[in-house]
């Protein structure tokens, strides 16, 4: 049998951060909802930041630059090979 991941919405896990908030403990949370400490901890943090649990509201400056370089560099990467392909042509073609 194959590995689940559960999916919860936005307002249950809004439910949770703010039972968490209201004083109950994360072990209370986890036994009454079947969650895990890590989810809670998650919730609570991505909420705290931003006051959402998307991914892409919750990622740092730093994150987004680092992803942005990274799709430069792919593409450069790419244009790179392309024009070492064509040098290759072209080098064959005057001979």
């Amino acid at each position: 049998m194959g590995n689940t991941t559960k999916r919860y919405t936005d307002e249950f896990k809004r439910q949770i951060v703010e039972l968490k908030r209201s004083g109950r403990s994360t072990s209370e949370l986890m036994k009454e909802y079947g969650l895990t400490k890590t989810s809670i901890n998650v919730w609570t943090n991505q909420h705290s930041n931003s006051g959402s649990f998307r991914e892409a509201d919750n990622v740092t400056e730093a994150e987004k630059e680092l992803r942005t370089l990274r799709k430069e560099n792919k593409h450069l990467k790419m244009e790179n090979d392309i024009l070492k392909q064509a040098a290759l042509i072209l080098g064959r073609k005057d001979v």
